[in-house]
């Protein structure tokens, strides 16, 4: 006769049988309960790769910080979870997957590119219109770039191999859109005559049409919270700022300005926010009606969205003179901030918290 092992000794091997773990008597291949009917690749590639003493690592963490702080740790945030691990990304993007993306739209903007500067596209822009490429769309590669550098951080700190995964993609997307811009203006600079490719970097520096959104990168980039900075980046600052900016005025403006290469380079970000927005919107959705922590989570997510609403809303008019440059006007600042705001208090709406009165006026 085998002896019972008594419950309340710890384990302490490794060995087959030695514990019981959730899913231990189960004669299906998949070990976890996927978010549909059936497991995805992107789930059979993502969930757990990331290990969780929590879920399978009997041993507790192998490997801890010399202040003793383990190799991911929930205290890394000020959200809470009752179970991190339910989150899965609504893009489904993995590693191969993504690299998959990333190449599709290097080629398309590669090919725009080349085919509009073998057309002579850049010789007929307006020469206003030259101006604001130089000084002022040069300056925003900087806030795309801030962004990467932002997120790139943020995402070593996630508690699941899920959630890193969404921020790093994030992340990446960030960062090809910044050297997809300075790409860019550097080819058609060989194009325009007197092309100035270090003028963003001067407005960027010291002009004080950008200062408010350099502050606001600075901010973001300076939170030590890993989902603060996730938070910041996609339910505040992209739709106030940065897609006020990339659809609100060059998506809107720049055809009139015989410009249509431009908006092409700059619809690839457009697309890029639409799958990290969808991300961003489940996690912050799941953690505001987590049963056990969703009071916390919310307070906490209205809290941010002050204290980073404030920063993106004055960021945003202090951007208002950039629509008074271009010699025809086709889009009004304030009905573009309107719209930002009111895409701003949707998004909110889909987490469950509402809009701080700095932005619902």
């Amino acid at each position: 006769m085998s002896a019972v092992r008594d419950e309340s000794t710890p384990v302490t091997s490794g060995a087959a049988g030695a514990a019981q773990f959730p899913g231990w008597d189960s004669r299906k291949y998949n070990y976890y309960e996927p978010k549909g009917r059936k497991a995805t690749h992107y789930e059979d590639m993502t969930l757990d790769v990331q290990p969780d003493p929590k879920r399978y690592l009997l041993q507790d963490w192998i490997l801890s910080f010399p202040d003793g702080t383990s190799t991911y740790s929930e205290d890394w945030t000020e959200a809470r979870s009752s179970n991190w691990h339910v989150f899965r990304a609504v893009d489904e993007e993995w590693e191969r997957t993504h690299y998959q993306r990333q190449s599709t739209i290097v080629g398309m903007v590669t090919h725009a590119i080349e085919n509009a500067r073998r057309s002579g596209a850049p010789a007929r822009f307006d020469k206003t219109w030259v101006k604001v490429l130089e000084q002022h769309v040069s300056a925003y590669k900087h806030a795309e770039f801030g962004l990467g550098t932002a997120t790139m951080h943020a995402q070593r700190y996630g508690y699941t191999q899920m959630i890193n995964s969404a921020i790093l993609t994030n992340s990446s997307y960030k960062l090809r859109f910044a050297q997809d811009l300075t790409l860019y203006l550097s080819d058609i600079g060989l194009d325009i005559g007197g092309f100035n490719i270090d003028a963003g970097k001067e407005h960027w520096l010291n002009d004080p049409i950008w200062q408010g959104t350099r502050k606001l990168i600075e901010t973001i980039g300076g939170a030590t919270d890993y989902l603060e900075k996730y938070f910041s980046v996609n339910v505040v600052f992209e739709p106030l700022v940065a897609e006020l900016f990339r659809s609100g005025f060059i998506m809107q403006v720049a055809a009139a300005q015989n410009d249509f290469v431009t908006p092409t380079v700059v619809s690839s970000a457009e697309g890029d926010y639409q799958r990290n927005l969808a991300n961003a919107v489940d996690l912050f959705h799941i953690l505001a009606n987590d049963p056990e922590h969703g009071a916390h989570n919310r307070k906490l997510f209205a809290r941010w969205l002050a204290q980073y609403g404030e920063l993106a809303l004055s960021a945003a008019k202090q951007l208002q003179p950039i629509w008074s440059l271009p010699h025809v006007k086709v889009a009004q600042f304030d009905g573009v901030l309107d719209s930002a705001l009111e895409r701003a208090r949707h998004i909110a709406s889909q987490i469950g918290v509402e809009l701080p009165a700095c932005l619902a006026a």
